[in-house]
């Protein structure tokens, strides 16, 4: 099976017409079961999947998707490159509602990153997650988002909250004077879960409101978040034919020997048990 390309789905982009379907996986993991069936493609020449972080229809809250069941997933396919998109509140006037921005930051505000890892059970590892996001997968997502928009912003940082309700105000303005720029539920889990996975991640952000700092607009709502979803969806999927070609053959990025250096525990001592869960992960240091 060769490295392959996938697209992470957020909210308003539940599927990519112009996918040639090929096949429908629906795997089974030792973490449970991922958000929906993963779909096989041809997309501008190259095999790619997709898979639907809430579920076709919107069936997942935030809080409900199975991150590791998705990365797992995707990884048991030999994914090595994934690109996610997903909804954002702006936190910056010069980010707009139907703006597009491709951030190099995140800060975690879930308290749940423990969660959001496979390791554990006896083995034990930390991965550099200085820079969450591949820079080499960022420069290949600006460089295509730019052939089709001029409302394109390079970096910020992603703040990730619980929800499933959106922000008081008063939370809102706390997150502008900590310097974030973006606010979202998911982004946190999927980047550091892609980099234990040893997937080169990146993310394309939808802004669709200004979450509830800015007074003199309407607080947000999700009437007005579909909307503006629905008016950037065929934007995000131009933006993701275009990428696909620009993806490489073979997977030599940093973040695909994250691991390298980041298991503490001596292999002889791994649990059979663990070992076995994590073979997509693990394999090739068994």
């Amino acid at each position: 099976m060769s490295p392959s390309l996938a697209i992470i789905g957020g909210s308003g982009l539940y599927e990519i017409e112009s996918l040639e379907v090929i096949a429908r996986h629906k795997i089974e993991t030792p973490f449970g079961d991922p958000s929906d069936e993963i779909i096989e493609g041809r997309l501008a020449g190259r095999t790619v999947y997709f898979l639907p972080r809430h579920g076709r229809g919107h069936r997942l809250l935030a809080h409900e998707i199975n991150h590791r069941a998705n990365i797992w997933a995707l990884r048991s396919l030999n994914v090595r490159w994934v690109v996610s998109i997903t909804a954002v509140g702006s936190l910056r006037e010069e980010m707009p509602p139907r703006d597009v921005v491709v951030p190099d930051q995140l800060v975690d505000r879930t308290g749940r990153a423990h969660e959001h890892t496979f390791f554990g059970n006896g083995i034990a590892a930390h991965v550099s997650f200085a820079d969450p996001y591949s820079e080499q997968m960022r420069d290949l997502l600006l460089e295509a988002s730019v052939q089709h928009t001029n409302r394109l912003h390079n970096g910020g940082i992603y703040t990730a909250m619980n929800g499933p309700a959106f922000s008081t105000r008063a939370e809102s303005e706390m997150h502008r004077q900590l310097g974030f720029d973006l606010i979202g539920m998911t982004n946190a889990a999927e980047a550091r879960l892609c980099r234990e996975a040893e997937i080169a991640m990146a993310t394309l952000c939808l802004v669709t409101d200004y979450d509830c700092w800015k007074t003199d607009e309407a607080a947000v709502d999700v009437a007005s978040v579909i909307e503006n979803l629905h008016a950037n969806s065929s934007l995000a999927k131009d933006i993701i034919q275009t990428i696909i070609p620009m993806i490489p053959e073979e997977p030599n990025w940093p973040e695909h020997s994250s691991l390298a250096a980041a298991i503490f525990t001596p292999k002889e001592n791994w649990p059979e048990q663990t070992r076995k869960n994590l073979e997509p992960i693990l394999s090739h240091y068994a």
